[in-house]
């Protein structure tokens, strides 16, 4: 069991760490929207993405979130809503 789990006492399966993780690295995903949907901060996020990427991985996803506007729903000029791309592509007929 990683630190993540044993410091904040959350037990997620890896479906929602897979989510987690590809929502962190989507450009028009606030931190603010994981956190609503998940119940993370983004100090938490980092931490998660920390202990689940490779080091080089992990400073390429930090150089490129440090200071985006669309990661911060605070700083950007307009909110960012999220979306799932499977979001209505399982709909009944």
């Amino acid at each position: 069991m990683s630190d993540f789990y044993v410091t904040y006492g959350v037990s997620f399966i890896e479906i929602n760490i897979d989510r987690i993780i590809e929502m962190a690295w989507e450009d028009r995903t606030p931190f603010e929207a994981i956190e609503f949907q998940f119940g993370l901060s983004e100090d938490q996020v980092i931490k998660l993405m920390k202990s689940k990427l490779k080091p080089s991985s992990y400073r390429l996803w930090r150089k490129r979130v440090t200071g985006r506007k669309t990661k911060h729903d605070k700083l950007s000029d307009h909110p960012v809503r999220h979306k799932c791309p499977t979001q209505g592509k399982f709909r009944k007929k």
